[in-house]
């Protein structure tokens, strides 16, 4: 009878200890082509984001990326969670935060750059004026001129309120005249029935020439041109791939990844599908710059 009692719990603690092992398998140690994990990305990417985890799912039909979308100060706290793998921002990590995660986490998070993006004014097709200097964007969130309102894409701290508060307004204060929609879309709504708001928002809701709602929702606004800073002469430039590539438009910002694994899982095989080639070409199909694969730019003359 004893020895009946000792195989029992020894049957009982190895069906314990593979049941452990499985969940750990689903939720912790997952692979490139199997799990299920929660990322944060800032909102101002959704568009683009959501495309790449439709095909990278679509090409691994035993995963599941869970996306929460939010301001980019949300996210990066994120990174404090056991439950979330990877963040999806314009800025990788500073010294100080990777000393505090390696200490949390005894390994140093991985961070790179996936694209290159462009802060983008828009206005309705009747406004008064679509074309404006950096300058002139920086008194306008100032208060230092009051010929258009300005609207954000978000009430709390989004990259790109972050992006204006850092370059725009600087050591100033920002001005009564600037409000915040509730998202994106509420932002693109308003400023097509309002001929003095201008507003500013990520490339990748207004890029993609495949989406139509999104392009039905461009088709009611005019994205602005902005005075080149790096040409021989005065020109107002639009955030197209080649100007965003050599920095002639001025409002470029990167989209970075930062991930939580020191093991090849499901995160990792997430990374690399974005940096290589098929997750590249979604990048540039959405009007962002590929980092990770070669852009050439050639002078061509049309006669």
């Amino acid at each position: 009878m004893k020895a009946l009692y000792t195989f029992l719990y020894f049957i009982t603690l190895c069906a314990a200890s593979c049941n452990q092992v499985k969940k750990r398998n689903v939720e912790g140690n997952t692979t490139p082509k199997n799990g299920k994990i929660y990322i944060s990305v800032d909102e101002s990417f959704k568009p683009v984001i959501e495309e790449q985890i439709k095909v990278y799912e679509s090409l691994n039909p035993s995963t599941h990326i869970i996306a929460k979308y939010k301001p980019e100060a949300e996210c990066l706290k994120d990174l404090v969670y056991d439950s979330i793998r990877m963040v999806i921002a314009t800025r990788g990590l500073t010294k100080d935060e990777e000393i505090f995660y390696t200490d949390k986490l005894q390994y140093t998070p991985e961070y790179g750059l996936l694209a290159l993006d462009a802060v983008v004014v828009i206005a309705s097709k009747n406004a008064s004026n679509s074309h404006f200097s950096v300058n002139q964007l920086a008194k306008l969130v100032t208060g230092k001129d009051s010929s258009f309102k300005v609207i954000l894409d978000g009430l709390s701290a989004t990259s790109t309120v972050r992006y204006v508060l850092d370059s725009l307004v600087k050591n100033n204060k920002l001005s009564k005249n600037v409000q915040a929609a509730k998202n994106t879309q509420e932002l693109m709504s308003y400023v097509a029935v309002h001929n003095n708001v201008i507003g500013l928002l990520g490339l990748s809701w207004i890029g993609d020439m495949t989406d139509a709602s999104q392009q039905k929702m461009v088709s009611n606004i005019k994205v602005a041109s902005i005075l080149c800073t790096r040409c021989k002469s005065d020109v107002y430039i639009q955030p197209n791939p080649a100007n965003i590539r050599n920095h002639t438009y001025p409002m470029v910002r990167g989209l970075f990844y930062i991930i939580k694994e020191n093991y090849t899982g499901l995160g990792t095989g997430f990374v690399n599908f974005m940096s290589l080639e098929r997750g590249q070409l979604i990048f540039r199909r959405a009007y962002l710059v590929p980092a990770k694969m070669s852009f050439d730019v050639r002078k061509v003359q049309i006669n």
